[in-house]
């Protein structure tokens, strides 16, 4: 079967440019390997030429990009991950979905920026609401009102109407991956391993090694991977000193970097599964 693949493109890979272009090419030579032809097109070519498929996964981020497929979809277009899920995982809907459906998740606010800060408990995130994170600045760690304010205004000077904020828990940062429909999971210690796309990791400060339940964290991301229809996912926990997990960030096809050839085969794997064509 022909497959079509779209590629992320650059403004939305920030720090981690090779390593998006990378897993999806490692993922098309898994595709070919296992007997298919794969077409690949950037999110710019996939939209100006009008590109049209049955079978299609993507990696995309621009707004003109998931309109196509989300029309493409409506028109019988089977895609990986879905169009809806890369919306999904904007900010503000994906701490509204998390938290309708029970996952746990830090205390959260959305607030407007054009009022000030009304929330009282410090310390604090302020994330932009209406996109996934592109600069350092769409995500500032805050202490006091004042600082706050500062965010919220900055944010609304940059044509941000709506900002969530996650109320800051202590504990130790991981990082997970994992392919819905496979055995593949894989967690680390990002400060450990000094990975980080904006360096904010390491507030958290360095690991305790806090003992934790991977098999109930691979559940509870699967869950979440569900609910936000983004089968190839990322993203981010607190385990808390009593082993307690909180999914504090959640991402669609993330770039598998410290796990890019064991993701790869799993990543065709699901996306062949999800395609139905195994």
């Amino acid at each position: 079967m022909n497959i079509i693949g779209v590629s992320r493109g650059s403004i939305f890979s920030p720090n981690h440019i090779d390593n998006d272009a990378a897993i999806f090419q490692a993922v098309v030579e898994n595709l070919r390997l296992a007997g298919h032809q794969v077409s690949t097109y950037t999110e710019e070519e996939f939209v100006n030429e009008e590109i049209c498929g049955a079978y299609i996964f993507q990696m995309v981020r621009s707004q003109a990009a998931i309109r196509r497929l989300l029309r493409l979809e409506q028109a019988g277009s089977r895609i990986v991950n879905a169009p809806q899920g890369v919306l999904n995982c904007i900010r503000k809907p994906m701490t509204e979905l998390l938290l309708q459906h029970g996952i746990a998740y830090p205390p959260s606010f959305i607030l407007p920026t054009d009022q000030s800060f009304s929330v009282k408990n410090f310390p604090c995130w302020i994330k932009r609401g209406d996109a996934h994170a592109m600069i350092k600045s769409d995500v500032v760690f805050v202490e006091t009102k004042e600082e706050a304010d500062k965010v919220l205004n900055e944010f609304h000077s940059r044509g941000i109407p709506e900002a969530v904020v996650n109320l800051h828990l202590v504990g130790d940062l991981i990082k997970f991956y994992g392919v819905a429909g496979t055995n593949f999971f894989y967690t680390f210690y990002p400060t450990e391993q000094s990975h980080s796309k904006f360096g904010l990791e390491a507030i958290n400060g360095e690991s305790r090694g806090y003992p934790f339940n991977k098999q109930a964290l691979q559940e509870l991301a699967t869950e979440a991977a569900h609910i936000l229809r983004v089968p190839i996912y990322g993203g981010d926990c607190v385990v808390a000193e009593d082993g307690s997990i909180h999914i504090i960030d959640f991402n669609d096809w993330p770039s598998f970097a410290r796990c890019r050839e064991e993701a790869a085969k799993a990543i065709a794997e699901g996306i062949l599964k999800e395609l139905a064509f195994i």
